[in-house]
């Protein structure tokens, strides 16, 4: 089969930075390869059109039409363009593409659409409580809408676009997945510190940035050894309009508290599994996701994870056996859970195992993959 992805971004120096999208589209395509099936990926918001082929994948980078008022139609229509082009000369038999801005709304191919819902501007407003652009609104629902068949990365991410978009389309659902063998740690306890608390992510207010301070101080006032490190990308903040989210967390920390604080910014992608390493626990206090891959590395890497218990974090989390889920508000429980894993060996240990046994039955790049297939050609006879 010949499967193409459409994206606004994706984890390469020629196309750019990528966030989660971007990986999970990157670890599907792996799991496509090595089932012997050809993999196109279509990169939009390019600063050049351009085309080349690397580890077996071909990519199609798309400039942006510049053209006030009419840019995101002229985009679309460019976009249609090549996809009718490579279906023509037999290079896709379909294409899936993500739901963020509704980039395939006006889009008309001449082979099948799958809109996977990684999260939609629509959705992510509403866990965050704040209006939504309403154009971003329409094209979104319009796409879903429109879409031949549609993926869902969690159910809790199906049911609450469904609501939103006012729709009973069926909807699969098929998780994020990874590389279970590039993140993985034989020997998980082999940190030279007992008390690294880690966090990696974007640095934003929906992520639960915020929350961290006041977690962190309580955890330091238990234990004045643990160290939180920080890792990703600073934001802009929403609400307050300040540029640096960063900036705004300095200052919730305690004194002593922030001596024990490392921000470290990004990193590559490749590094991320060598700061996984040295961690004793990850934790996650996020108020809107998906289903965030992060989660699922760290648990691979047989890595303790606190996290959020909103929506989603039952598809991956069972609270006590392979991870703690705790609302990000409750900065006494999250912090309390925190300190119980580093300072309880055996405790850490069985989440350790748990969680790894957990990412392999569930989130590992073949069973998605084949699990994509499976549905990829049920479309295809269902279309033609």
């Amino acid at each position: 089969m010949k499967i193409a992805f459409l994206t606004p971004e994706y984890p390469h120096t020629k196309t750019g930075s990528a966030g989660g999208i971007g990986t999970s589209i990157k670890n599907l395509a792996q799991g496509l390869l090595a089932l012997d099936h050809e993999v196109s990926v279509l990169v939009y918001k390019q600063k050049k059109d351009a085309t080349f082929k690397e580890d077996g994948i071909t990519f199609y980078q798309i400039k942006n039409v510049k053209c006030k008022g009419i840019s995101w139609l002229l985009t679309q229509k460019k976009i249609e363009k090549l996809i009718n082009s490579l279906y023509t000369q037999k290079k896709i038999d379909l294409i899936e593409a993500p739901d963020w801005t509704g980039i395939t709304a006006f889009v008309q191919p001449k082979c099948p659409i799958i809109l996977k819902l990684h999260g939609s501007d629509t959705y992510f407003c509403h866990l965050d409580d704040r209006p939504v652009k309403w154009f971003n609104r329409f094209l979104e629902k319009r796409a879903f809408k429109k879409a031949n068949a549609i993926i869902s990365v969690s159910q809790f991410t199906a049911e609450t676009t469904k609501q939103l978009f006012e729709s009973n389309k069926n909807v699969e659902v098929i998780p994020n997945g990874i590389d279970i063998h590039k993140f993985s740690n034989i020997d998980y306890n082999s940190t030279k510190n007992e008390n690294i608390i880690l966090y990696f992510g974007t640095l934003i207010r929906k992520k639960g940035a915020l929350e961290l301070p006041y977690i962190f101080n309580k955890v330091y006032a238990h234990n004045p050894k643990a160290n939180l490190w920080l890792v990703g990308k600073d934001s802009f903040d929403i609400k307050t309009k300040i540029a640096s989210t960063w900036e705004l967390m300095k200052p919730l920390f305690d004194e002593k508290a922030f001596q024990n604080v490392a921000y470290k910014g990004s990193v590559p992608y490749e590094k991320m599994q060598e700061l996984i390493q040295e961690a004793n626990v990850c934790v996650f206090p996020t108020f809107a996701e998906a289903l965030p891959v992060s989660w699922i590395e760290a648990m691979a890497m047989q890595k303790p994870v606190v996290a959020s218990n909103i929506g989603w974090a039952n598809e991956i989390i069972k609270n006590g056996e392979n991870g703690f889920l705790v609302h990000p508000k409750e900065h006494n429980v999250f912090a309390q859970r925190i300190n119980e894993v580093l300072q309880n060996k055996e405790l850490q240990n069985k989440l350790a195992s748990n969680g790894r046994k957990s990412i392999e039955e569930h989130f590992s790049n073949e069973i998605i993959a084949n699990k994509s297939l499976a549905f990829y050609k049920k479309v295809i006879h269902e279309y033609y």
